[in-house]
């Protein structure tokens, strides 16, 4: 009924996520635009520059909950507001403070009845050295068991609004849900120690675009595309006519090499930005056993390739423009050679389907990969346990970009 009722007002229905609804619109200044509605079960959110316009529309059919007109400011979970910068400027942002301050709360109640508290100092999510893989200490009960299972699923949340600075470690303890031992119970208090000593982080939403030098960092090699001659970008040809300003996509990515000392399978690690705001964080072990880091930062690569094919096409059915090639930044020189260059030959069939795959979007100029050094990699911090300084150094940079901001105390 409530889809009826917006097809009336003129809206569409995405078909890249049913539950948006698209209309095209013009400003006062004579833009034209396309108004959003993004409907999540019985809450919706309008985005347009006279929302009110369709809020009053919907209310003359349904009863709305008396006060819940005005700016955003929950998100499953998440405060949502206005951040005003160092330099004067405004973007939306996501904070998880009081989710975090809840769940810390009630996992402190829970203990407190065991006459248990939250201890250490808190000053890293979990110990550099700790490997769950290799934690031999006894299994948990089904009660504890299936606590574990709760906090896991309560980090995995946080971690989705936002506090990617824990995202590695509760990755790796994911991986025992099914097998937890009390270790692995004991790692996550950790972890919630952390945030309870860090509970402060505001995810900004940065709608600026970022300075970089394409013609130097993303240099086209044209014989590439002799090598893939029907390569081409695959643009969805119901999609709609893009209108207002183009994004551009940003990406890094990276992998820990044979990181699991258990079965030696690697975790890729991704980072990607819609202008300078972060969209997509991603932190996985995969499928495979790579034997050579190249062949572990390949798989990367082209998860990379895929999740930022996917990404384009959504936007393009949004009806949002879309900014040239993505940029993808990967620290090894090898993969970056490889996959950029025409004369460089694959050594290791087993990553032919990864090599040709990267390639071959390369070639389609759907994005484009440099070399970044290690240190400024972002995504480094979701493929493992980094010491203190190194986490700092990358928080800072991310800082730098201007996507995090309040979170000195993580560092």
């Amino acid at each position: 009924m409530f889809m009826q009722t917006l097809l009336e007002l003129g809206y569409t229905s995405s078909l890249a996520d049913p539950d948006v609804y698209l209309r095209r619109n013009t400003k006062p200044d004579g833009t034209e635009y396309y108004e959003l509605l993004l409907v999540y079960v019985d809450d919706t959110l309008c985005v347009s520059h006279d929302p009110m316009a369709t809020m009053n529309k919907i209310g003359e059919v349904y009863r709305l909950k008396e006060g819940s007109l005005g700016p955003p400011t929950r998100y499953l979970g998440a405060k949502v507001a206005k951040y005003q910068c160092d330099d004067g400027s405004e973007h939306w942002s996501l904070s998880a403070r009081d989710y975090v301050k809840a769940a810390v709360k009630n996992l402190e109640t829970v203990l407190a009845s065991e006459g248990q508290t939250l201890r250490g100092r808190g000053l890293r999510p979990m110990k550099e050295t700790y490997r769950p893989e290799i934690d031999n200490t006894p299994e948990l009960d089904d009660e504890l068991a299936t606590r574990y299972q709760h906090l896991i699923g309560v980090l995995r949340w946080a971690v989705e609004l936002g506090r990617i600075d824990i995202y590695i470690e509760v990755a790796m303890l994911s991986a025992h849900n099914a097998l937890p031992r009390h270790g692995h119970l004991q790692a996550s208090y950790e972890i919630f120690t952390y945030l309870k000593k860090h509970e402060n982080s505001t995810l900004v939403l940065d709608h600026y675009y970022m300075d970089l030098d394409e013609v130097k960092l993303f240099p086209e090699d044209p014989y590439l595309k002799e090598c893939y001659p029907d390569a081409v970008e695959e643009v969805p040809p119901n999609a709609l006519e893009p209108l207002g300003k183009p994004i551009e996509i940003t990406c890094y990515v990276d992998a820990d090499h044979a990181g699991n000392l258990v079965n030696r399978r690697s975790q890729t690690g991704i980072l990607i930005f819609c202008n300078r705001a972060p969209i997509i964080w991603y932190s996985k072990r995969q499928n495979t056993v790579e034997t050579s880091t190249f062949g572990s930062e390949f798989v990367a690569a082209r998860t990379a390739t895929e999740m930022i094919q996917g990404l384009r096409y959504k936007l393009r059915m949004f009806g949002v423009p879309v900014s040239g090639f993505a940029r993808v930044f990967i620290d090894n020189q090898s993969v970056v050679t490889n996959s950029t260059q025409a004369h460089s030959t694959l050594q290791k069939k087993h990553c032919s389907i990864c090599y040709h795959r990267v390639r071959e979007a390369i070639a389609s100029d759907m994005m484009r990969v440099a070399k970044i050094h290690t240190t400024k990699n972002l995504a480094d911090i979701f493929t493992k346990p980094l010491p203190v300084p190194t986490r700092k150094q990358l928080l800072q940079q991310i800082l730098f970009l201007g996507t995090l901001h309040g979170l000195h105390d993580l560092i």
